[in-house]
Order: structure tokens, then sequence, then C-alpha cells
């Protein structure tokens, strides 16, 4: 009998490593299929170096949910059965996962810095359309040297990175993120009397909630992840160049194979007096939304876009990029934008611009 135990415990970790080496043969992605093969068989100082996942964190089955709560007249949260776990192994490690960690709680845990929208440094970027006198309905028209002066070539660099501050919480175990992002117009090339100024820079700090989810989309997609955040949005001047606003939004993470969608509502929070607003006008320019398209190639190269679009003044955004390897996780990378709102200031001047550069995160524009 206890020989027939033992063989019973041998063969029922065999068979599980099997199903998931099964699972990690159908990524299509080679980084992620070697990732996958990675974190089954890990070589030594693999877990500590690249924070694997202690734990499976199953998601919130989201058509059971509804109906559960639907049935009961109460919230009921009803995680995904393990009879998926074989297709949540393939899911592992796709990018929203790897993002937002969605298949497990990473070993490096809360507090620590991560990837979050791109890091970059564009050294040439061309804008087609400066704005030399920007104005706002509130605020007037800002007669400052550096943007009267400016020339159409400078450079663009963006910091972005995540820290989790709570994982695992209520029942559907959510987790708590705080984000910061800040982007910088540099006249480098304009040497004049103020000596390469720069134009702008915007500050970005963000606060939400992600929750992991699962449910079936059409054409074989699948939606990952919900989520609920506040961010603050500010260029730091006084007036009057200040512009600033704040908007609470939700959004959601859906994948269909090498692409990743995530799209996003918001609202915002900080309308009051024409008076006391900078920009009492800018929903009519950055809308009420936007949507981050990310298609992944073989080798690691990413064609990544923005939408952004005001139906009601018919006003809006496309941004497109384009990353490739170069060593380690630097990549080349190439941005392109069309419309209003490329940096707060700018948010009601139409532009065309186009940079090349480097790009340093791990997290390939979404």
């Amino acid at each position: 009998m206890w020989k027939r135990i033992a063989c019973l415990l041998t063969v029922l970790p065999v068979q599980a490593w099997a199903q998931d080496a099964a699972a990690c043969a159908a990524v299509a992605d080679n980084a992620q299929r070697l990732a996958c093969y990675d974190r089954l068989f890990p070589p030594a100082g693999y877990a500590r170096q690249n924070g694997v996942a202690a734990e499976v964190k199953a998601p919130v089955d989201l058509v059971q949910t509804l109906s559960e709560s639907a049935e009961r007249r109460e919230v009921a949260v009803v995680l995904a059965d393990d009879a998926a776990s074989e297709l949540r192994a393939a899911e592992a490690y796709t990018p929203l996962s790897e993002m937002f960690d969605l298949n497990g709680n990473r070993s490096d845990g809360l507090f620590t810095l991560r990837g979050h929208a791109p890091t970059y440094l564009l050294p040439v970027w061309y804008n087609a359309r400066p704005n030399y006198y920007p104005t706002s309905p509130s605020r007037g028209v800002s007669g400052a040297e550096k943007f009267y002066r400016q020339k159409r070539a400078e450079s663009k660099m963006q910091l972005s990175f995540k820290s989790k501050l709570m994982e695992d919480v209520f029942a559907s175990r959510a987790d708590v993120w705080f984000a910061y992002t800040q982007k910088s117009d540099w006249q480098i090339f304009n040497q004049g009397r103020k000596s390469a100024p720069f134009r702008n820079t915007d500050y970005q700090p963000e606060l939400f909630v992600t929750q992991p989810v699962t449910a079936d989309l059409p054409g074989g997609g699948r939606l990952r992840v919900l989520g609920l955040g506040y961010v603050h949005q500010s260029n730091g001047q006084s007036r009057p160049d200040s512009r600033s606003w704040n908007r609470v939004y939700a959004m959601a993470g859906m994948e269909w194979g090498r692409l990743t969608v995530l799209p996003r509502v918001w609202v915002r929070t900080d309308t009051g007096p024409a008076s006391s607003d900078d920009n009492p006008d800018i929903t009519d320019y950055m809308g009420y939304g936007d949507m981050r398209l990310q298609y992944r190639f073989n080798g690691k190269q990413t064609l990544s876009a923005l939408l952004r679009y005001n139906p009601a003044s018919g006003k809006g955004a496309v941004e497109a990029a384009y990353a490739a390897p170069l060593k380690g996780k630097m990549k080349a990378y190439i941005r392109a934008f069309h419309g209003y709102g490329e940096n707060l200031m700018d948010y009601n001047h139409k532009q065309t611009g186009v940079g090349i550069g480097l790009m340093f995160n791990d997290w390939d524009g979404i």
C-alpha cells in the first residue's frame, strides 16, 4: 500500500509538470515561451533574480461571479476553476500578466520599482508645428521667451515607474499600486539668451487598483484585468503657464494572442469656477478616455499605439511607436504623434511630431 502511495505521489507531480510544459509549448512568442520553461525548470538563481511568482493566483471568473451575484442578490466572488490551470499557465507570461502580476505575486513583492509607461530618451524630436504662444481660456496667452523662441527640433525624455503597495486585498485578491510618470521637452538645440531651456515638464502621480479576471471575448480574445485609478497631472508652473487636471478612471486589459489592448474611460474631478481652473476646456481636446494597443513580434520587437477622440468636439490624437532590442533591456525606439495634448502646455494645440532614441524599461509601450 505504502509503495502505491509513494508511486502516486511521484507520478502526480510529473503529470502536472508535463501539462505545464505542454502549456509552455503552446505559447507563440519565443521570449514568452522561454520564460515559461525557465519558470518551470529554473536555472540556479533564476527565482531570486527574476521575482518568480511563489504561487498561482486564480483570477475572478467574471461570468460566474455576475451570475452567482445575480442569483444570490449579493456580491459573490467566484474564482476561476483549477480545470483551467493549463490555460492560465500559458497566459502567465503575456504582457498584461507580467505587468500586473495577474497569475501570481512576485517573490520580490511589495515596494520594488518596476516599469510603468515607457522610460525613454529621444535626443531628436521634430515638431512640425510648435506652439509659440500657448493659451488657455482662463489664463490668456503666455508670452514667455522659451515658447516664442523655441525651435522645431528638441529632445524629449520620459521616466516612469510603479510599485505595488498592497497585494491580495479583498476576497478577489486585488492589488494596489502607486505609479509616477514624468515627461520633459528640452530645447537642447536652442542656444539663445536662455540657453537650452526645458520648454515643459509634466508630472503625473497615480494610485490604482487592479483586479485579475478571466472572461472569453469574441475572436479568441480574453479579458485579463479590470482596474480603477486616480491620477493627477500638472506641469508645476505658475500662472499664466500653469496647467493641471485630476481624473478618476476605469480600465480593462484584453489580449488576442500577441495583441494587447488597454482601454480607459475617465471623469475629471477638479472642475469648478473658470477663475480657479487653468484649463477649463481640456476635456474638449483630451476627451473622456483613451485606448492603448501593442503588438509583439518575434524577437521582442513591438508596435504600439495610443488613440484618443472626443466625438462631441471632433478633436483627439493618435500616437504610434516601434521598439526593437539592442542590448539587454535597452531598445531602439521610434515614436510619432499627431493631434492635441502631446503635453499639458500644448493640450489645445494641434501638432505633428516624430523622434528617435532609446527605450530603457522592459515594458514596451503600454
